[in-house]
């Protein structure tokens, strides 16, 4: 079901929300989080799937915020969804035009759910200092996602300059899995130390260099990056990672599965989806600790990365 307010309010938005709830029971209740999306000028239908879809793990408000500071006179438009418009969230669309659009934390505020945590996300990565924006500094939880930008090492330096315990990026957990699996086969003998490591990508990006930063700086070694033309499924292609007595690769063969090849052992299947915006949103969603690894590889790791790969750093100049 989807309600549409015109020239609205934040507390006419309040009051239908609690209308709905009266008449709809538990289709309203039991929301554990507030989750801000702070789009472009386009409605980001993309983003509010994935938090409908992420909705089934954790109940929630969205709160999507479209501002127009150009637009004419001060004007609030906001589309309720519910049901099965949501998934398992409440979702409210909000407008904003010209002055109303200066303020937007003062309009979001009194559509918080009480007593819950609040998560802004901007899925654009529109914003490098969240922490310093006034509708990151509603938030616990602070999520950007930098995988699509065209300049992976000036974002992520930027990102690092306005870092803030609490700060998190779908970037990054797009590369859970492989660094869970490589985690897995570091900690089995042989304990032969790590002397080198090779990432292998078809398109540089920022979970690229995340993880050149995260072998680099757990590792201590020197990483290389690698440009790979194939045709296969997915951007990040392979890791290596040499020893004296020779290498470990973990390289993707199709769209879920990769191969993990290590010295002295019979090749192994291995699962590893690709994912999609809904799998590492969820998963962002499981815990509001703040992440300190990813601060290390963001502040440290990528920064050694850059340093050792400055004809790839002057190619986005």
């Amino acid at each position: 079901m989807i309600v549409t307010l015109d020239d609205t309010n934040s507390s006419a938005i309040a009051r239908e929300l609690i209308r709905m709830r009266e008449e709809g029971g538990a289709i309203a209740l039991g929301r554990v989080l507030t989750l801000i999306v702070v789009a472009t000028s386009d409605v980001n239908e993309d983003a509010i799937e994935a938090a409908n879809e992420a909705s089934g793990e954790h109940p929630m408000r969205v709160i999507v915020v479209h501002t127009y500071p150009d637009g004419d006179g001060a004007k609030l438009d906001a589309e309720i969804r519910v049901g099965s418009d949501a998934g398992a969230s409440e979702v409210v669309v909000l407008h904003a035009s010209g002055p109303a659009s200066e303020d937007p934390a003062s309009l979001i505020q009194p559509l918080l759910l009480p007593d819950t945590p609040v998560v802004t996300w901007w899925p654009d990565c529109s914003e490098t200092h969240p922490a310093q924006n006034p509708l990151g500094e509603l938030a616990q939880l602070r999520i950007v996602d930098s995988f699509k930008v065209a300049e992976p090492f000036a974002t992520l330096a930027q990102l690092a300059e306005g870092y803030e315990s609490g700060d998190t990026n779908l970037a990054w957990a797009r590369i859970t899995r492989w660094r869970a699996q490589l985690a897995s086969v570091l900690d089995q003998p042989p304990y032969d130390p790590i002397t080198g490591a090779e990432v292998i990508y078809r398109k540089l990006t920022t979970s690229t260099l995340l993880m050149a930063g995260w072998l680099a700086h757990y590792l201590k070694v020197p990483v290389t990056l690698q440009f790979s033309d194939d045709d296969l499924a997915g951007n990040l292609r392979a890791v290596k990672l040499f020893r004296h007595d020779g290498v470990i690769e973990l390289r993707r063969t199709a769209k879920d599965t990769a191969i993990l090849s290590q010295p002295d052992q019979p090749d192994q299947i291995v699962p590893l989806a690709i994912r999609n915006r809904f799998s590492v949103l969820s998963e962002e969603l499981r815990s509001f600790a703040a992440d300190p690894i990813y601060a290390a590889v963001l502040l440290e790791g990528v920064p050694e990365i850059a340093a050792s790969n400055r004809e790839l750093t002057e190619q986005e100049r």
